[in-house]
């Protein structure tokens, strides 16, 4: 590693100093390993650090020296938290990140913060569990934001979760890719026309419709977002599929009844792990013998399952509190420990980091609209930072998501 320092022309009227702990801060930004990184300081020095090894080139323009002081204290949520509130900025956040991913366990002093921060946002996540009216208010924290909010930029489809693309390399709409998505959940579980289907979680109707229409099965969608709810009703009657779809404002916990097959696009996540035994043994309770289902979950990985547990991260103190990932092992675990048999799973990390990356650009695109339905430029550094931070973790393997396919015999 090799680091290089220069200094603009344009020195501020007061001579700025380093505090210790930024100085601090750049002694550990010597350690990476992958690619190269620039921190451009408030007086305009440049200080560059290049690792031995090739990779993404980030640059952290630091606006006020407290920066280094919040890193070293609260980690990567400290630092996403010193976004919104203008202490940092860089010319492409998308790069930054995936910097910082590759020399993770390289910045592990600056990334990770001390142990008693991390503890009390741990805390802080244990105050918003998932019962049954903390679920609610969880859901309608990120959901109730309103429909015309999501419409300004998700596809025609509404769906909110990652797409399957043909080829990631080659052009696709984002609305096909959702479609193909559907489709593949649709084969993974075997679903054919007539068959009874609970969807738990059902957004805002795009999967009960496609199953309904394309399939010719019969859907039983449940959200507990009064807005997804409202909105996928409407849905269903202007497709003329009220015959064959049902959608309620009910807790999973909450239904009876028993289906051929069961569908979960994206829920899990929500589901808290205090309550996963209580998740899968309803899905076993809901399927009939020789049922199948297909859920689509957002994993972590293994290695770094036991440090995401022990503190809430970014996305789960702002964007969807009382949220928890599970690691591909504990996923299976509950699985077999409710008595279903796992029959096999898809990951598709990379198809939904393109589909954040198309989310981004169509939420920019949309912001002057948005900002008119007054919403603020926090509330916009906010949600920007949450689709490159996802972006970037499915990129880089930190994260994955999962087509699993499930039974009960």
């Amino acid at each position: 590693m090799t680091e290089q320092t220069e200094t603009s022309a344009l020195a501020p009227a007061v001579p700025y100093r380093p505090s210790r702990l930024m100085r601090l801060l750049l002694g550990i930004c010597r350690a990476i390993r992958v690619g190269s990184l620039t921190i451009t300081l408030p007086d305009g020095s440049s200080h560059r650090f290049d690792g031995s090894e090739p990779g993404p080139h980030g640059v952290l323009v630091v606006r006020h020296d407290r920066l280094a002081a919040r890193m070293l204290t609260g980690g990567k949520l400290a630092f996403c938290e010193a976004y919104l509130d203008g202490d940092w900025t860089s010319p492409d956040v998308p790069a930054l990140f995936d910097t910082a991913l590759r020399n993770e366990a390289e910045l592990h002093r600056a990334l990770f913060g001390r142990p008693w921060f991390r503890a009390a946002q741990h805390v802080l996540h244990l105050l918003k569990p998932n019962s049954r009216s903390g679920s609610r208010r969880n859901i309608a924290f990120h959901y109730d934001l309103g429909n015309r909010f999501y419409a300004r930029w998700l596809d025609a489809s509404m769906t909110y979760s990652a797409a399957v693309f043909a080829d990631l390399s080659a052009p696709e709409t984002l609305e096909s890719a959702q479609a193909r998505k559907y489709a593949e959940i649709a084969r993974r579980m075997d679903l054919r026309p007539g068959m009874r289907v609970l969807e738990i979680g059902c957004g805002w109707g795009g999967f009960a419709e496609y199953a309904a229409r394309e399939i010719g099965a019969h859907v039983t969608g449940l959200t507990i977002s009064q807005a997804q709810h409202d909105y996928a009703c409407a849905r269903i009657q202007r497709a003329g599929l009220g015959d064959r779809v049902e959608i309620r404002l009910q807790d999973y916990r909450d239904t009876g009844g028993q289906f051929d097959r069961v569908a979960s696009i994206e829920m899990f996540e929500a589901v808290g792990e205090r309550y996963w035994p209580t998740f899968f043994n309803s899905v076993h309770a809901r399927l009939a013998p020789g049922g199948k289902g297909c859920l689509q979950i957002i994993t972590i990985d293994e290695a770094h399952f036991d440090s995401y547990r022990r503190a809430a991260d970014y996305i789960q103190r702002y964007i969807f509190p009382g949220g928890m990932l599970p690691s591909p092992t504990r996923l299976r675990q509950e699985v077999e420990r409710a008595g279903l048999r796992w029959t096999g799973s898809q990951g598709y990390g990379l198809h939904y980091a393109r589909t954040l990356d198309a989310w981004q650009e169509r939420f920019q695109a949309a912001w002057p609209d948005l900002s008119g339905m007054g919403f603020d430029s926090r509330f916009k550094r906010l949600w920007e930072q949450y689709l490159w931070y996802c972006a970037a973790g499915f990129r880089n393997g930190t994260i994955d998501v999962l087509h699993l396919g499930l039974a009960r015999d």
